[in-house]
């Protein structure tokens, strides 16, 4: 059941993104007086499950939910209409108009993409406001990550990061983000003792952090307490029970997750067996467990009641400010670890519809739907202005070249070029939702 409210959830976002999209190539192209002959919500390759023409277009839904399309006359797109192309142009057809309205028409998707997102944000901040982590939750304060701590910068476990940058922490959730995307690079530290510590990060400190696994520098310090176990693993057949609190490994205290983390990174093997020590009801226990690949004996950490997020409620023209000013580090972010896609470890990270259906719950929140609906929609404007052709951005380039040497790129190349660029879209999305079947499988 779970599998099929994320697929519904998912399925409605994408709907609506395709939608109001190709809507964006709609209107600019009626605008411009331009013929569009179909538009179609999914794919539709040799039949649809709806239609109707109206006027000179064709509406319908298909059946391959993978994306959407709109036809418009006299331009090489996705349908390959060399027939169209090979007759003499007509005043109503797109290869008729001036460039720089070809342009406006190709942009156009990707700008209601952008607004459509920037929109949902600023309503889903009037409706909920903003969940944040304040540091007067951090009761332990951070738990700094092993490889980060190596470099020996004078964070230690049991810190608060107070300011970055200058700017005060108003959201503990934040600070990585800063540091790995945002070129954040000044930290000011607060110690247990009250002690305070100013430490200057190298300018490459993100490309460290991504080749050392420590994205995650900081995390919230807390106790081990189990909240689930996982029913196909050692440790459910051992009887490790929701409640129970996790002191030691293999006789070394581990007083919280990240010492936990740390402990069972030191088991050697695939699979190898811990001695966990741990309080259930005030008595003590050890249980032998088997540890996996990836070194975890297979629980879900509980949060602790007192780190709670305070919830920030706004009016709706302070909502317009934070939901413009989260949309837009949204787009920067994303835009940001794009790169990182080309490195080894970022291609095997990439995922497919398994990967983004993994954004939504397991039960509707229509809060995290807008949300993830939002985020979805400024990505789909990013990777559709990539200059790929088949894509937006593909167009695009086409065009620019057209308005500045005054010449149009030849038919034959914008044909090869929509080609190249179809089988590139179509391997990228076998390799994407592949990933996503060999972690289903095998992680």
């Amino acid at each position: 059941m779970d599998f099929w409210i994320k697929a519904a959830q998912l399925l409605l976002s994408l709907a609506i993104l395709v939608t109001v999209h190709e809507f964006g190539h709609y209107l600019a192209a009626r605008a411009f007086k331009i013929r569009v002959e179909k538009f179609y919500l999914f794919f539709d390759p040799w039949f649809s499950l709806l239609k109707k023409k109206i006027g000179d277009t064709e509406w319908g839904i298909g059946w391959l939910p993978l994306g959407g399309y709109v036809k418009i006359a006299g331009m090489i797109d996705e349908s390959m209409d060399k027939d169209q192309m090979a007759q003499a142009p007509k005043e109503d057809e797109f290869r008729s108009k001036p460039a720089w309205q070809r342009l406006i028409v190709m942009v156009a998707g990707v700008v209601v993409n952008v607004i459509v997102g920037f929109f949902i944000y600023i309503m889903v901040v009037a409706a909920w406001g903003e969940s944040v982590i304040s540091n007067d939750t951090l009761k332990y304060g951070i738990a700094v990550n092993k490889n980060f701590a190596e470099l020996d910068l004078g964070i230690e476990d049991g810190d608060i990061i107070t300011a970055v940058d200058g700017e005060k922490v108003e959201n503990a959730r934040l600070v990585n983000l800063q540091i790995f995307l945002r070129g954040y690079r000044t930290l000011e530290v607060q110690k247990p003792s009250g002690e305070k510590l100013t430490v200057e990060l190298d300018q490459n400190i993100n490309d460290w952090m991504w080749e050392n696994d420590a994205v995650m520098a900081f995390s919230t310090r807390m106790p081990t307490v189990v909240d689930s176990v996982m029913q196909d693993r050692d440790a459910y057949k051992k009887g490790l029970t929701k409640g129970d609190s996790i002191v030691s490994i293999n006789g070394v205290a581990t007083p919280f997750y990240h010492d936990l983390q740390a402990e069972l990174a030191k088991q050697e093997g695939d699979s190898a067996m811990a001695v966990v020590g741990l309080y259930r009801n005030g008595e003590y226990k050890e249980l032998e467990l088997l540890t996996d690949a990836k070194k975890s004996i297979g629980f879900l950490l509980k949060t602790p009641d007192w780190l709670k997020p305070t919830q920030t409620s706004y009016t709706f023209a302070e909502s317009i400010s934070k939901g413009i000013t989260k949309a837009g580090w949204t787009m920067h972010d994303y835009a940001a670890q794009l790169p990182l896609i080309f490195t080894s470890k970022g291609a095997q990270s990439v995922g497919g519809f398994g990967a983004i259906g993994g954004l939504f719950p397991p039960v509707w929140d229509w809060q995290v739907f807008w949300a993830n609906t939002a985020f979805i929609s400024l990505v789909l404007a990013i990777m559709n202005i990539l200059p790929i052709p088949a894509l937006d951005g593909g167009h695009i380039v086409f065009l620019l070249y057209e308005m500045v040497t005054g010449k149009e790129a030849p038919q034959k190349v914008l044909e090869y070029a929509q080609l190249i660029g179809f089988v590139l879209l179509i391997s990228i999305f076998l390799y994407a939702n592949g990933n996503d079947v060999y972690r289903y499988f095998f992680e």
